[in-house]
């Protein structure tokens, strides 16, 4: 499960004309644009390991049933280029910038192959239809409401690292019960981030010049964010509803 790390402070909304409201639209217009074309990335590279026993022998010794050293890279790569695009957002050009969300994107397909050796193409399927309904649904109110997410957006990061720290303790634990409550518990905190970050981002688009390089990094780093929260919430999803492979 990777870490939504981009979250900086939110600001108070603006009184908008008609040209500032273009302009927010098309910051956010750029920001789906680029997590759509993540998601489409990392499902094709999910999709071609996961249905290729030769691939996926890169990654995963059958014999033992653990990861290979590759296996093990793959696995960690996408952390760690979600730390470095954070810290060095500022440093980075917005040309390096795509390049790496896009080795971001190619490796995190990678490491989501396994998920075609556990549950079933069909059942993969429908939870991404759900997913994307949930997540299309919470898009919408975050940039709808008038209520200041921000507060909320505290107790749900608070609930994320929860998350984390529980997810890691239960992977020595093996237990299916803190497995069943940590993906319910996973699928609120990922529904309410998905609103407050939408939220969040329709702040920023109130503040950035459209068309400039802080523009697209901010969308990049924005697509990053949300793509967080979309993978995230399927694997939850996944979790509950997703149907074994015989």
């Amino acid at each position: 499960m990777e870490q939504n790390t981009f979250h900086p402070e939110q600001t108070a909304p603006l009184q908008l004309g008609p040209e500032g409201i273009a302009s927010v639209r098309t910051f956010l217009s750029n920001v789906f644009s680029y997590m759509t074309m993540a998601l489409v990335i990392s499902g094709v590279m999910a999709y071609w390991f996961g249905n290729d026993m030769d691939k996926l022998q890169y990654l995963i010794n059958f014999e033992t049933g653990s990861n290979t050293i590759l296996g093990w890279v793959v696995m960690f790569a996408p952390l760690g280029l979600v730390f470095l695009m954070g810290g060095m957002v500022n440093k980075m050009s917005s040309t390096m910038l795509l390049a790496t969300f896009l080795i971001f994107s190619m490796i995190m397909g990678i490491s989501l192959s396994y998920i075609f050796l556990i549950y079933s193409v069909g059942s993969i399927v429908n939870v991404f239809f759900i997913t994307a309904a949930v997540f299309g649904v919470m898009a919408v109110a975050g940039y709808t409401t008038k209520t200041d997410l921000t507060k909320l957006g505290s107790i749900l990061m608070i609930g994320l690292i929860g998350i984390i720290i529980a997810s890691v303790v239960n992977m020595f634990l093996g237990s299916s019960t803190m497995d069943y409550i940590i993906s319910i518990i996973g699928v609120v905190v990922f529904t309410g981030l998905t609103a407050y970050d939408v939220q969040k981002l329709k702040r920023m688009g109130e503040q950035v010049a459209t068309g400039t390089e802080t523009a697209q990094k901010m969308a990049l780093m924005g697509a990053l964010s949300l793509y967080l929260d979309f993978i995230n919430l399927f694997l939850m999803l996944l979790r509950l509803f997703g149907g074994r492979r015989d």
